[in-house]
Parts: C-alpha cells; sequence; structure tokens
C-alpha cells in the first residue's frame, strides 16, 4: 500500500486480516484483579475465553484508552520514515479513543508537514469498525489514494449496519445501558433486547425478544430488511462473546438466507465484552441505512 492503515484493537479484526494487509494495531488495555492486559498484542495469540470466564465468575473488568505514548512511538515511527497515515478509529459515541487519537495525530501532522495525515471516526464498534477497515484495506491494496479510500469512508460509515444482542442484561446495567429493574425483570423472563449502533456512534436498545434463539433470529431479520443488494456478493462479519456456536447458528442463517459465501467469525474484545458481558452476539454488514 502507498500509506499506512492504523486502527485500534475495538476494531475486532481476525489475526489473518491484520497480516494480509500490514495493519497497525493500538491497542486499548484492561484491568482485572489488579493486573493490566492489551486487548490485542501484535503476534501473541490470546485465549479470549479466558477473559469471558473471569467475567462469568463475576470478576469486574476497567477499560481504558491505548497508552497515548506508546501511539505516538508507533504513528511518529511511520511518518519518521515518510509514511503517510490513514486513522481509522472506534467510535466516538463509545470510547474517547478517536478523539485522543486524533488530537495526536494533529500534532504530529504539524511536526511533518510533508507526510499526509487523515482520520476517521468510523462512529462504528466491533465488526462494524473492522468492516469498515477491511474495505479501506481492500481499496489501498487495489491501488486506491489516501484521498479517495478516506472519502469512501466517510461517504459510506453510516451504511455499515450493527445489530446486537446481549445473554445477560446484568452487564448492559452496569455499563449503565439499562435499569437495574429492567435488567433482573428481563432476567426473569427471559427477554433479549436487540440493539444497534446509530449514526451517533451509540449503542441503543431498539426491541426485545423472548429468549436467545428469537434474538439471534432477529439480527438476520434486520439484515433482510435493510441490507444492500446483492447481498449475496456481500461479506458479513459477525461478533461473540465466548458464543462460538451461536455465531455459526447465525452465520448459518446468514448463508441459507441470502447466499453469502464470505462470513469472518471473531471475538468480541475483552474492553467492548466489558459492557456487554459473555453471549454477546453482533452482525455487520452494508445496508442502505444503520
Amino acid at each position: 500500500m502507498a500509506f499506512e492503515i492504523v486502527t485500534d484493537s475495538s476494531s475486532n479484526l481476525v489475526e489473518d486480516m491484520i497480516d494480509e494487509f500490514g495493519l497497525h494495531i493500538l491497542p486499548l488495555s484492561f484491568m482485572a484483579d489488579g493486573e493490566q492486559y492489551h486487548s490485542y498484542l501484535k503476534g501473541e495469540h490470546t485465549d479470549l475465553s479466558q477473559f469471558y470466564a473471569m467475567m462469568r465468575e463475576g470478576k469486574v473488568f476497567t477499560t481504558s484508552l491505548p497508552s497515548m505514548a506508546d501511539s505516538e512511538a508507533l504513528l511518529r515511527g511511520l511518518l519518521a520514515d515518510g509514511r503517510d497515515i490513514l486513522y481509522i478509529g472506534f467510535s466516538s459515541g463509545l470510547s474517547g479513543t478517536y478523539q485522543e487519537i486524533d488530537l495526536l495525530l494533529g500534532q504530529l501532522a504539524q511536526e511533518f508537514p510533508e507526510r499526509t495525515v487523515l482520520t476517521v471516526d468510523t462512529l462504528a464498534a466491533s465488526g462494524g469498525e473492522g468492516l469498515l477497515v477491511w474495505y479501506a484495506a481492500r481499496m489501498a491494496r487495489d491501488g486506491a489514494p489516501i484521498e479517495e479510500v478516506h472519502r469512501w469512508l466517510e461517504d459510506h460509515k453510516l451504511n455499515l449496519a450493527h445489530w446486537f444482542t446481549v445473554d445477560d442484561l446484568m452487564f448492559l446495567f452496569r455499563g449503565g445501558r439499562v435499569s437495574k429493574t429492567s435488567a433482573w425483570a428481563g432476567t426473569l423472563l427471559n427477554i433479549k433486547p436487540v440493539m444497534h449502533v446509530d449514526d451517533e456512534g451509540h449503542l441503543i436498545p431498539l426491541e426485545k425478544v423472548r429468549g436467545r434463539k428469537k434474538s439471534l433470529k432477529a439480527l438476520v431479520d434486520h439484515m433482510e430488511a435493510t441490507a444492500i443488494q446483492p447481498v449475496s456478493e456481500q461479506t458479513v462479519f459477525i461478533t461473540h462473546g465466548d458464543c462460538r456456536e451461536d455465531a455459526e447458528y447465525v452465520a448459518a442463517m446468514v448463508r441459507e438466507r441470502f447466499g453469502v459465501r464470505d462470513v469472518v467469525i471473531n471475538y468480541v474484545d475483552p474492553v467492548i465484552g466489558a459492557h456487554s458481558g459473555p453471549g454477546t452476539m453482533a452482525l455487520f454488514f452494508l445496508a442502505d441505512h444503520r
């Protein structure tokens, strides 16, 4: 590629894609039992199921932004090597990551005026952010200049649909997404929320269904209602909170209903998962609107 694409670990990309496109990942971090972890480390395989096991055991995770010192070292190094940078960041509606990295890059751009430095607030999360990065990386690999890729992302980021459900409402309560009363009532009645990320990058509950299978089907129903045609030619991302079997179930519905051939499944990283919990299920695709 003629320029470098930088994103953060909340894009939840599989390692093969990171390696294939030579992407640079800024890791967010989280803390459990007094120990700090990075949600992504280049070249290191992390068994994320262990972190979800900790959540199921009741351990509370706190999360934080990428290290600014480490981020500056990476970004400054790229610019010093004569590389232009396109940063594609985690929704500003859910995290302060984009604002901090955008500010840092603005300062570095003044030190390297001969370099092109562009940023995109994806207003997206997890596989939604990751799918936008994937489209950008493919365009860059095919020779599109940095300005064209940046323009495409800005023009299409609100076409990246996110549909989520969770298995345990208490995690949403802890994150301030639902009231304690709603969380307890929903748990007792086996009510599952169906949510999406809106045009401002916020996670918004839209409907409630009774039972896990119905909530998974609802994700695919929303895809049928809004996905850009021909759906069969799309690449679809699915991320999950340590519930691979359910992810495969959703993938099978997507393949059967729409003829989609390319479905990529990966974990929701612990930084996002700390707020949504084990059993989180998310479906991402291009749509006529979010």
